[in-house]
């Protein structure tokens, strides 16, 4: 029996699929990790109130109750749905565009400039998300929600209050979006050729999901290390602990910049990124679409390449 398919790939529709896609995992996924964002937040912020995970999380449950691990989950929902709309759907259609131009470059090259492309974009949908999402986190008088959030910045800061993290959030984001998506593809590659040795169509559901987990985890731990810089710095400019990239990375010092909340960086980033790999592939395979991986190499040639003569 044919199966039935919701639509073909790479036609609008297809990229429509994956723009939601990543609109669900991504705000799903952000919500979930809101309690470990919180203290991620304030660690940057406040290194010296909240100086390891343990207290950071007393002190915050004594201060604010249950409640103030709840704070800028709207802001993670709406910002980062937005954000995962661009990023994966238009990381599809780029990379479609590029390897059409450049059929003869370096596939990593092709994964660089597809990500790149899509995360200049949506890091303009999530700045103004952002903004509200940290003040609120780090600062509790500040605003509730988006909802009295937007208006309360705009009143005090004009738009510039929204955009002024833009240029951080780019340092931050599309090294991890570059790095992210080029390791899950090669990983997804790997995969096929020297761990499950077949095709991608030739396996079941299950292990093509349990690939993209595996690629996702990698692409995911991977970039938080690569991004925690930027995002140290993100956090002190949208708290107004400094007014410049130059005087945050003069007060954080050069090795906090790599090292302050790094643990929790990768205990969220890692499982983060992994669930929205797995939710973003299902929605695509419900749909009747292949789950997510360019193979770049027939896995057929590379068995017989080591077969012994």
């Amino acid at each position: 029996m044919k199966e039935t398919k919701f639509c073909e790939e790479f036609s609008p529709k297809y990229y429509g699929i994956c723009a939601i896609g990543g609109m669900l995992s991504a705000g799903a996924t952000h919500v979930a990790i809101t309690p470990l964002d919180v203290l991620k937040v304030n660690m940057q912020v406040n290194p010296v109130k909240y100086s390891s995970i343990c207290t950071s999380f007393t002190t915050l449950l004594r201060e604010g109750g249950v409640s103030a691990f709840r704070r800028g989950w709207t802001g993670k929902f709406f910002g980062y749905g937005v954000q995962g709309a661009c990023r994966f759907g238009l990381y599809e259609y780029m990379n479609k565009i590029y390897s059409n131009s450049l059929k003869e470059r370096n596939k990593s090259l092709i994964f660089f400039l597809s990500s790149a492309t899509a995360e200049v974009i949506a890091n303009v949908a999530l700045c103004p998300f952002e903004a509200i999402k940290v003040r609120v986190q780090a600062q509790p008088r500040f605003a509730k929600g988006l909802g009295d959030g937007f208006p309360k910045l705009y009143a005090s800061e004009g738009l510039r209050g929204f955009y002024k993290g833009l240029v951080p959030l780019w340092g931050r984001n599309l090294p991890f979006s570059m790095i992210m998506f080029s390791t899950f593809e090669h990983s997804v590659d790997f995969l096929y050729r020297n761990a499950i040795q077949r095709k991608k169509e030739d396996c079941s559901i299950t292990q093509q999901l349990g690939v993209t987990c595996l690629a996702g985890y990698a692409a995911g731990s991977t970039g938080s290390i690569i991004s925690n810089p930027a995002d140290n710095i993100v956090a002190s400019l949208n708290n107004n602990k400094t007014n410049s990239l130059k005087m945050a990375v003069k007060k954080i010092g050069l090795r906090n910049l790599f090292t302050r909340s790094l643990p929790i960086r990768i205990m969220l980033v890692g499982p983060v990124v992994t669930l929205q790999w797995l939710l973003f592939d299902t929605i695509k395979v419900l749909s009747g679409l292949p789950t997510s991986g360019h193979i770049t190499t027939e896995v057929e040639v590379t068995r017989a390449k080591i077969q012994p003569a």
